[in-house]
């Protein structure tokens, strides 16, 4: 009884604060960094993959508050390719759990139809598995004609690797007489990036609290500023 009524209780005020939010100049594209997993896991006595399965529980409320906002496009980091680096087993266990995140998003498909929703990935795909970028490709087939709403998950993906991909396609076009030397500036670096379909973000957020930018968007974030700094954490408890 206690636990329902505290939980209605949560549900009007999530519902009052996204109301006065709302009152105010919205963002059209939010990015935000998935950080703290292991030092929430660490807090309290979980296992690695607790820790990250609380984190992709955490994800899913991060893009209904940001539907409930109207918030146009999201970007999630959800993978960074210095992660590789860990553990097999806690490589495993990420991969694990980024293949349940795609298999749930297809078992949705009909909701993401619904709410007009199209699921993008941005990374390099190639140092994925074979069966982790057939479920991508699912997804974002089946995803690809809704133009509402717009979530982008980084998986294998850092800033240095997606600028070196850039500029080996340029490099690649002028050899092919495709691009002269001098069409080379800012605007066709931008076309070559993962992110050419979306807009700059105009808000990064850190979940865990934490300033480092860890090689995400660096190009894309170069126009980014919320109160004269360039990200903005949540405060309280996070995952």
């Amino acid at each position: 009884m206690i636990s329902w009524l505290k939980k209605c209780i949560l549900n009007w005020f999530q519902s009052l604060v996204l109301r006065i939010i709302k009152t105010g100049e919205m963002p059209k594209h939010v990015a935000f960094i998935t950080d703290g997993n292991r030092r929430y896991a660490n807090k309290y006595n979980l296992s690695r993959r607790e820790g990250y399965l609380k984190g992709l529980n955490k994800i899913n409320n991060i893009l209904n508050w940001c539907m409930h906002l109207g918030i146009v496009e999201t970007t999630i980091y959800l993978f960074s390719i210095t992660n590789f680096k860990r553990s097999k087993k806690e490589i495993d266990n990420l991969m694990d759990i980024i293949k349940q995140l795609f298999k749930s998003l297809l078992e949705n498909k009909e909701k993401l139809k619904d709410n007009g929703i199209c699921v993008r990935v941005i990374g390099n795909l190639s140092l994925l598995s074979e069966d982790l970028n057939k479920l991508i490709a699912e997804v974002m087939i089946v995803t690809g004609e809704n133009n509402r709403i717009f979530i982008n998950f980084a998986v294998a993906y850092t800033s240095r690797d997606e600028i070196t991909h850039a500029i080996k396609d340029i490099i690649q076009g002028v050899k092919n007489t495709d691009i002269l030397p001098e069409d080379i500036n800012e605007d066709l670096i931008t076309d070559c990036l993962y992110t050419y379909k979306s807009p700059n973000p105009d808000l990064l957020i850190r979940t865990s609290g934490e300033n480092r930018l860890s090689d995400f968007l660096m190009w894309q974030r170069s126009r980014i500023y919320i109160g004269g700094r360039c990200c903005c954490k949540f405060t309280g408890e996070t995952v």
